[in-house]
């Protein structure tokens, strides 16, 4: 675990009074640090059982002003003694403090966002297709990362068959398979780049070059479908056909003989409906506190329900709304005083002394709430007090090297919570 010491005190539970600062015994992160804790259960965050990935988003200064983002950690001791400061005097007012809402917390959405796109830049050189990745999950189609000193669109390049590590797509008689590589550069959950791809308004008649060949997206849609199976880790499953599958109440064949269906999957996701110690752990257990899998229920709902307005919710359907509805209650309940949600996620309520943990939690769980709330309530005062937090999280470690997952889902549950409340983009 690395520690920068309570550089923010509002993270602890008691405000008022947080712990003295103690300096902490570090260790130089390496390469082959993070190579020893690749082998931990995959996510977003390799110090946490919740989540785990070997790379991390740093970023340094380049050609015209840009920070490129590299495989590693470091940080400016400077900037953290002045961060400290910076904080401890603030931390008095903490309570006093007046939350931003309307305009200036849009105005606020929008320059945080700015700077994560344009202040950090990714390479194809330093950079691997799990961190690139993530990036376009945040950003969108038009995310651009760097060639040498020539900035390329990420998916432009890869649809026609030019080479990103970690990014593997495998001909098969059933479509296109995209490999697993969990610890290394590429996507370590069964259809991951097919969730990020689904979110960026791509085509599955969208052209893909494999080798000399010539496939479209829909042959990795089909291969997903063909892959299904009782036991399947589905949360991107769940995201990728909610959005590809027309109409969503279809039934397909797949390799294990049996029908399956999008309701299926979300029920095999959510687990049985009045069994807690059936559906809790599944929650708990699950990548990054759960909430990817709580995302993918989401996305297959509100699929569903536009799709079908007039058809009650049973069985598996009433299991998926439950969960969400759940989580939703709990992520508000288990909040903290700073605007911050527990780094236990459903858990429990938590702080902690690390920044890459409450960038984790609270930037994945806006981005399940900004897809599961009304407008109306993303407007609750409690949820403005999350999206202002993160926002000041991003401001005041602009200058640091952030992990990566926990960096874009953030900027994505910004993205989302932008585009719910005020119905368009920013200028990022």
């Amino acid at each position: 675990m690395r520690y920068f010491g309570p550089l923010f005190p509002q993270f602890w539970p008691n405000r008022s009074d947080p712990p003295p600062f103690e300096p902490q015994e570090t260790h130089p992160m390496t390469l082959a640090n993070w190579q020893a804790v690749a082998e931990l259960p995959g996510g977003d965050s390799p110090r946490d059982r919740r989540g785990g990935h070997p790379i991390a988003a740093g970023a340094t200064r380049g050609a015209g002003g840009r920070r490129r983002q590299r495989a590693g950690l470091a940080c400016s001791a400077l900037i953290v003694a002045v961060g400290l400061a910076a904080s401890l005097a603030r931390g008095t007012q903490a309570a006093e403090r007046q939350w931003l809402s309307g305009a200036g917390l849009r105005d606020k959405i929008d320059s945080v966002l700015h700077a994560t796109r344009y202040e950090r830049q990714m390479s194809l050189q330093q950079n691997a297709a799990w961190q690139i990745m993530h990036g376009v999950l945040a950003f969108g189609r038009d995310f651009e990362v760097l060639d040498g000193d020539k900035s390329v669109n990420v998916l432009d390049w890869v649809f026609a068959g030019r080479p990103m590590k970690g990014w593997t797509l495998t001909p098969t008689d059933v479509g296109l398979r995209a490999e697993l590589e969990p610890g290394r550069n590429g996507q370590g959950h069964e259809d991951q780049w097919l969730a990020i791809i689904s979110q960026c308004d791509v085509s599955p008649d969208q052209r893909v070059i494999v080798g000399s060949n010539e496939y479209k997206v829909y042959d990795i849609i089909k291969r997903s479908m063909y892959d299904c199976y009782d036991g399947k880790e589905s949360s991107w499953t769940l995201i990728a056909l909610s959005n590809y599958l027309s109409p969503p109440d279809q039934t397909w064949t797949a390799r294990d003989g049996e029908t399956w269906s999008l309701g299926r999957l979300a029920g095999m996701e959510a687990g049985s409906t009045y069994n807690e110690n059936d559906w809790l752990p599944r929650i708990w257990d699950g990548a990054c506190g759960g909430t990817h899998r709580l995302i993918g229920l989401t996305m297959a709902l509100n699929r569903w329900q536009a799709a079908y307005p007039d058809r009650e919710l049973t069985g598996d359907w009433k299991a998926a709304q439950d969960r969400v509805q759940w989580a939703v209650e709990t992520a508000h309940s288990y909040q903290l005083p700073s605007g911050a949600f527990s780094i236990m996620f459903f858990q429990r309520p938590a702080g902690s002394r690390s920044i890459d943990e409450h960038l984790a939690a609270t930037g994945h769980i806006l981005e399940f709430l900004s897809l599961a709330l009304s407008k109306q309530r993303l407007q609750e005062p409690w949820v403005e007090h999350a999206v202002e937090y993160l926002c000041d999280l991003l401001e005041r470690t602009r200058e640091l090297d952030l992990e990566c997952g926990a960096l874009y889902h953030a900027a994505h549950g910004l993205v989302l919570y932008r585009e719910r409340v005020w119905g368009e983009r920013g200028d990022w």
